[in-house]
């Protein structure tokens, strides 16, 4: 009895899952459950159970505004700079990196975000860049030092740039939303089939959470969007005058480096599948190689 019970609940709290994808009827919903809590029909608990599981489920469905998309990116950033300080040891190098985010940035689909885009240097020597979707870009010290002229540092900048203008950090979250909601729904049920009170199930709801943020933090983005912005990456760079081959030029630095399981080679596929990709679309591009006019400035700048 007890197990066709949860079998039911869980087939209950299916149905609203779906019924309850916009947000008018999750209020509904959710005042629906408290007025049959309150009058006998449904056990309080899982009268709570279900308003909780609304209001996820509607959570998931609501929009990301670009004020949220940048107060989403501010968060992360912050997160980033409590494993990583921000470089202040050359100035013009900074600025540097901002004159060739703004050079993309400029000829690019989404050339204003909310806050705009700005370029730190991060004081560590191991191989990394991160993005939010605040218009943050976080590149190391170590990853600079791997670049051996300007269009290998556009590039890098491009894919970063890529991963803001794709809005893989809202995707993310998003999937994330959804991946909360029906795990939260289904833990509903089973709470209020097994009888839990609802701060029990919000320990348990809080707790998956954090587990999905952190997997999201450590693990970086998919294969398939790291692949998506570095195609992204190369029209990017190629509507900013520069050559796209610029990618697989930083890409074979690192290759040769060797990142191991370590910050980018744990967050990133491996550099030869993403020259395996890169060199697929690089036919696409015919565009006169400048490069040579920007060498001067990137050996002063960088001294080498």
């Amino acid at each position: 009895m007890k197990i066709k019970r949860h079998v039911f609940l869980i087939f209950i709290f299916t149905i609203l899952f779906f019924l309850s994808a916009c947000q008018a009827l999750s209020v509904v919903v959710d005042v629906s459950a408290q007025i049959a809590g309150s009058s006998g029909l449904i056990s309080q608990n899982t009268a709570d159970a279900i308003s909780i599981s609304s209001r996820a489920i509607s959570n998931a469905a609501e929009e990301i505004t670009p004020e949220q998309e940048y107060y989403i990116g501010r968060a992360v950033a912050a997160n980033i700079l409590g494993s990583y300080r921000i470089w202040h040891g050359d100035p013009a190098l900074t600025t540097y990196l901002n004159l060739i985010c703004a050079a993309i940035t400029v000829n690019s689909p989404r050339p204003y975000i909310y806050n705009g885009y700005r370029v730190a240097i991060l004081d560590s020597s191991e191989i990394n860049a991160f993005a939010t979707s605040g218009g943050h870009i976080f590149i190391t010290r170590g990853l600079i030092n791997a670049a051996k002229s300007e269009e290998a540092l556009a590039a890098v900048i491009a894919h970063e740039i890529a991963h803001i203008q794709l809005m893989h950090s809202i995707r993310a979250i998003r999937t994330s939303r959804i991946t909360q909601a029906i795990m939260i729904t289904g833990t509903a049920a089973t709470g209020a089939a097994a009888g839990m009170d609802v701060n029990e199930l919000t320990d348990i709801f809080n707790e998956t959470i954090g587990e999905i943020v952190q997997t999201l933090v450590n693990n970086g983005f998919s294969r398939e969007m790291e692949f998506e912005a570095d195609n992204m990456a190369m029209v990017l760079m190629a509507a900013a005058g520069y050559n796209p081959a610029g990618l697989i030029d930083i890409l074979g630095e690192l290759s040769s480096i060797g990142t191991g399981g370590a910050g980018f080679g744990r967050t990133h596929p491996t550099p030869a599948s993403r020259i395996e990709n890169a060199q697929a679309s690089l036919a696409n591009f015919n565009i006169q190689n400048t490069a040579n006019f920007r060498t001067a400035r990137f050996i002063r700048i960088l001294g080498r």
